[in-house]
């Protein structure tokens, strides 16, 4: 899926959209990708002369992909909110004019709960990567 399909089902609008494509890989399972161009909101300030993706903006494209998981649900207008963070590990800087490419598995959906591991890579090259708790919770005013 390209951006605009993407903009059918996640809530994310710019500049918190970050996903360029995401997909369903098997049951159960996602990925996605992002190019790093240099000039994201994110980079203005970390850091001048020297710009680094903040750790919590790899956490969020891994969330983002996993988006793909529970696509239905988005659709009918449900929102997906982190809950948790556990086992995170940054291991890699991910700079301008990388691509970095997320993949995310199902550990468990309990009702509105979501269990997702997660990891981002770039040519390959393990990021980061941890287990994301998120709920979905109905949208709107």
């Amino acid at each position: 899926m390209n951006r605009d399909e993407i903009r059918a089902f996640l809530p994310h609008r710019e500049p918190m959209l970050l996903m360029d494509e995401a997909f369903p890989v098997n049951p159960g399972e996602a990925s996605g990708s992002c190019l790093i161009h240099g000039d994201e909101f994110f980079l203005q300030g970390h850091f001048p002369g020297f710009p680094v993706v903040p750790g919590v903006i790899l956490c969020e494209m891994i969330a983002q992909s996993a988006g793909v998981l529970v696509m239905d649900k988005l659709k009918e207008g449900f929102l997906p909110l982190f809950t948790g963070i556990e086992k995170v590990r940054f291991r890699r800087m991910v700079r301008p004019g990388d691509r970095v490419v997320t993949k995310c598995r199902m550990l468990r959906a309990s009702g509105s709960l979501l269990k997702v591991a997660g990891e981002a890579r770039v040519n390959g090259e393990l990021c980061a990567d941890g287990v994301f708790l998120l709920m979905l919770t109905k949208g709107g005013t």
